[in-house]
């Protein structure tokens, strides 16, 4: 019959595998992260009546990304990008391109891409397969990302951050998009640069304000050259 020692010596060997095996699983687990829309913007370039390629930037979009750097296939992405922040350096260029006849912003605000499948190309490279939903249309797309980094910020609040390259091509006519056809290119080359924070309060698209700040959002402005002014001396009243 085994001793006392020798059986609780078994249990806490069981303990000990147990509670690595446990450990092991946590690390492997995807971990959530939430985009930063101050780092986060949308590059994108059309032909401009085939004289040069029009570029424009959409900045703010807001998601969530999940993944496990070890296993790219179970990483997930959900973004929204805010078209409203569309800029083609113009204002007129910028009402034109978001009036009803092309993107229709007022009735269509966001652009929404959910991730379907990550194919991997090579270390650090993959494609991520998934469905953009465009003035209300959705359709395929595809995206060659490229993961730069994934590292503890070096500005406070010094949160874990992951950073991303991707760039794809649509057809805009296939969204609907199909206004000025001999003005404006049907092929739309999109450039993304993008960071993510790990945050465990990383939101759902669209509900602003439960992420955690930009990493360097907490960082104060540089102190003025010029002391502040001080207010004038009140005068001294006049007697009658």
């Amino acid at each position: 019959m085994p001793s006392i020692r020798a059986r609780v010596a078994r249990s806490a060997a069981a303990l000990l595998a147990a509670c690595g095996l446990l450990a092991a699983a946590a690390a492997a687990a995807p971990a959530r992260y939430a985009l930063d829309p101050v780092h986060t913007r949308v590059l994108f370039a059309v032909s401009h009546a085939g004289f040069s390629q029009a570029l424009g930037t959409v900045s703010g979009s807001e998601g969530t990304l999940e993944f496990d750097p070890e296993d790219w296939s179970s990483a997930r992405l959900d973004v929204r990008v805010p078209l409203q922040r569309l800029d083609l350096g113009d204002p007129d260029w910028n009402r034109a391109t978001l009036a009803r006849n092309l993107l229709d912003a007022g009735r269509w605000p966001e652009a929404h891409f959910v991730s379907e499948r990550v194919e991997p190309l090579g270390p650090d490279r993959f494609v991520v397969h998934g469905q953009l939903t465009l003035r209300g249309v959705t359709r395929p797309l595809a995206l060659e990302v490229s993961f730069n980094a994934l590292r503890r910020h070096p500005m406070p609040p010094f949160r874990r951050t992951a950073g991303f390259s991707a760039r794809g091509t649509l057809s805009r006519s296939a969204f609907g998009v199909d206004a000025w056809p001999t003005m404006i290119g049907d092929e739309v080359e999109l450039r993304i640069e993008a960071e993510a924070v790990r945050s465990s309060r990383a939101p759902e698209p669209g509900q602003a304000g439960a992420a955690d700040p930009p990493a360097d959002a907490g960082v104060p402005p540089p102190p003025s050259p010029l002391p502040p002014e001080r207010p004038p001396e009140p005068e001294e009243p006049v007697q009658p």
